[in-house]
């Protein structure tokens, strides 16, 4: 099967749906004439104009107010955030119009709005640009949330969320989009809230998301060479996410580690981990074990930001505590 970057993925799926779709369009700041700042874009203005693919200036709360209202109006736009770091700007657009729209109207109005964009650490961008702010969206009822791991799974999952009659959104970690990895060149889709194991196991299971995977997977390396067998589940939509998958796999091994690269209070981890602890119990032979970022704000400093992050040997010390080696 042929390999293609993350970037080429997700632009692959963005300009089969447009093929696909007229009602689909592409909104957000360099898009257009740039190609994206990620080059997720690139090419798509040359294949259908700018009527399809907007340049927006630098106001995020303004083109997630026309995206809302486009969607309203029965349209289907992909609004591009740059970062998600700025998407706190638009909050109000997301929180009290595209998530409510549904409940509020008693059904008469939904919003098919897709926003996608970078998020996460990586490169010394310091504070501002290295924050992963899932919670904040996962929190919130009426949003959808999907974080791809692999090309693979990026491609189908946004065909799924560009196909959601509701708001989605669809974080991609900055550091993964020239990741390469095998990418079929038919149409699929992946299911929204269906998990995927990423490493089969016996021992101890490692559930995660977006780029913590890869950490995951190399822990899950190290693991194995002091004989611990170590299951990875990749969650890939963390609202709502795959509680069916998480159970078959504790109730196997008896253990479980949650690994995020967001901050430890109020986080998706905390929750995840919380709903482990009520419902499976039982199954349970270790406490559920976390690894996270650190409490800290990122530090700009190229040697302190990997030491604030979670790491496959911090991760892999954990499952060593988990099976209590």
């Amino acid at each position: 099967m042929r390999e293609i970057a993350f970037r080429d993925a997700l632009n692959e799926a963005l300009a089969e749906e447009m093929e696909r779709d007229e009602s689909v369009f592409l909104m957000g700041e360099e898009v257009a004439n740039y190609n994206g700042a990620y080059k997720v874009s690139k090419g798509l203005l040359d294949k259908f104009g700018p009527r399809r693919v907007v340049d927006t200036p630098i106001v995020e709360l303004g083109f997630a107010g026309i995206g809302v209202g486009a969607a309203m109006g029965g349209l289907k736009p992909v609004i591009e955030m740059m970062t998600f770091n700025f998407a706190i700007l638009a909050l109000d657009q997301i929180v009290n119009h595209a998530a409510k729209l549904r409940y509020m109207s008693n059904g008469q109005l939904s919003c098919p709005l897709v926003m996608r964009g970078a998020a996460g650490a990586g490169g010394s961008l310091a504070s501002q640009h290295s924050q992963s702010l899932e919670q904040q969206y996962a929190h919130i009822p009426g949003l959808k949330v999907m974080m791809p791991a692999t090309p693979y799974d990026a491609k189908g999952m946004l065909k799924t969320a560009i196909r959601d009659p509701d708001p989605v959104i669809f974080i991609e970690s900055e550091v993964m989009y020239g990741m390469n990895g095998e990418v079929p060149e038919e149409e699929y889709l992946i299911e929204m809230g269906k998990g995927d194991i990423k490493r089969e196991g016996a021992d101890c299971t490692i559930v995660t998301w977006s780029r913590a995977v890869h950490w995951s997977l190399q822990a899950a390396e190290i693991a194995a060479e002091q004989g611990i067998d170590v299951e990875v589940i990749d969650l890939r939509t963390v609202r709502p996410f795959d509680k069916e998958i998480i159970a078959e796999s504790v109730k196997k091994t008896n253990r479980v580690i949650v690994v995020e690269e967001a901050w430890p209070m109020a986080s998706v981890g905390a929750s995840v981990a919380e709903w482990i602890g009520r419902e499976l119990f039982d199954w349970l032979d270790a406490p559920v074990g976390r690894v996270h970022q650190r409490d800290i704000p990122m530090p700009y400093a190229y040697n302190l930001e990997p030491l604030s992050l979670p790491s496959a040997e911090k991760i892999a010390e954990a499952v060593k505590k988990a099976c209590y080696r």
